[in-house]
């Protein structure tokens, strides 16, 4: 039985690691750790989302959901182009987004955050329709992204439930 080896993936050609896109685009790096860089992309995404809520709240948490899939959009295209596949795996970004839209209504919790850390993974390998949809057609940024989004949002609905049982 063969044993998993983390190892770095290069970025594309034509790139440099401290390229703002490329941080961006793999979070810091957390997308070009094999294997399973969409793991480690939802884990490192996850301290940032937590802080943000612990420091500003459940609103901030949002706004700063929509504003990085704002930014990160034209960056997973640009990043795509580079590497030459449309959703790079080493794309990492969509999965922050998708993390922290999963954990909003896990306030300060460290249990929901783990819980929304590992729905949002099970919708995000899963990918019921019509995530499926976005990652079928896989023609740019806004699928990457649109994905994750939809993911997040299942995620997000089983977080809510569990929450609102567990506190009321």
């Amino acid at each position: 039985m063969g044993k998993l080896t983390p190892a770095i993936s290069p970025t594309p050609p034509g790139t440099k690691f401290i390229n703002p896109r490329v941080l961006l685009a793999t979070w810091f790096g957390s997308g070009l750790i094999r294997p399973a860089p969409g793991t480690m992309g939802t884990l490192a995404g996850m301290p940032f989302g937590y802080a943000i809520m612990a420091l500003w709240g459940q609103n901030a948490l949002a706004l700063a959901a929509l504003a990085l899939l704002t930014i990160a959009t034209p960056v997973a295209t640009w990043y795509g182009k580079k590497s030459g596949e449309s959703d790079d795996q080493s794309i990492v970004v969509d999965e922050v987004v998708g993390v922290w839209i999963a954990a909003l209504f896990a306030g300060t919790s460290v249990p929901l955050w783990l819980l929304a850390g590992l729905l949002f993974r099970i919708f995000d390998v899963w990918k019921p329709w019509p995530a499926s949809l976005f990652d079928n057609r896989s023609s740019g940024g806004f699928d990457v992204m649109m994905d994750d989004v939809v993911a997040g949002f299942y995620a997000m609905c089983g977080v809510s439930s569990v929450a609102f049982y567990t506190l009321h």
